[in-house]
């Protein structure tokens, strides 16, 4: 298997493949999800819901029943808001003094995968079951990846539900078009007036 992937895949096959020889692969569906354009705490609720086996009708909170789940383009992930700049990540050494952060920014520009692994650890439940759920989790940053043999399933995300509008929201809207309306026009009518006069 690790000669088959080597030939198509660019990356490391050595960490692509670890830990699969403690994951019991009998039975497992293998999901490929796209990150592609896709907002990081919504993928990463879903992966989370794939991986501990929540969408199965034989869900048991004490069993591993998860899948096997493939992420693809994690360098091509979306954040809303200002969180690319602001969203720190934050550890300790140990040492007086040493807390280090990284911005979610400079994360990405040294390692994609990690932001979208971190994401999905931290909606996991903290039990002994954790790890094993880790492994089942592959993240590469481009599409590339070394498991062209396996009988993939590709993931289609849930269509999000549009709310109607509150009518606060509704009516800045319509003040919003009016203004962009009457600026397509040529300004407001009334400072037209006003210049006259004067």
């Amino acid at each position: 298997m690790a000669s088959q992937a080597a030939s198509s895949f660019n990356g490391n096959v050595k960490k692509a493949i670890a830990g699969l020889r403690r994951i019991n692969l009998e039975g497992l569906r293998w999901r490929v999800f796209d990150a592609k354009g896709q907002v990081l705490g919504r993928l990463a609720s879903q992966i989370s819901t794939v991986v501990q086996g929540k969408d199965k009708p034989t869900y048991a909170p004490y069993r591993d029943d998860g899948d096997m789940c493939i992420v693809l383009n994690a360098k091509d992930v979306c954040v809303t808001g200002r969180k690319m700049t602001d969203k720190f990540y934050r550890w300790h050494t140990g040492y007086v003094g040493h807390l280090k952060e990284r911005s979610l920014k400079d994360q990405m520009a040294k390692d994609p995968t990690e932001v979208i692994r971190k994401a999905v650890l931290r909606m996991l439940p903290r039990n002994k079951l954790r790890d094993d759920r880790d492994r089942k989790l592959r993240i590469f940053a481009g599409s590339e990846h070394p498991f062209g043999d396996r009988p993939l399933e590709p993931y289609v995300m849930p269509p999000r539900a549009v709310r109607e509008m509150r009518p606060r929201a509704r009516r800045a809207m319509i003040r919003a078009q009016k203004k962009t309306e009457q600026q397509e026009q040529g300004g407001n009518d009334k400072q037209k007036g006003r210049k006259k006069e004067v």
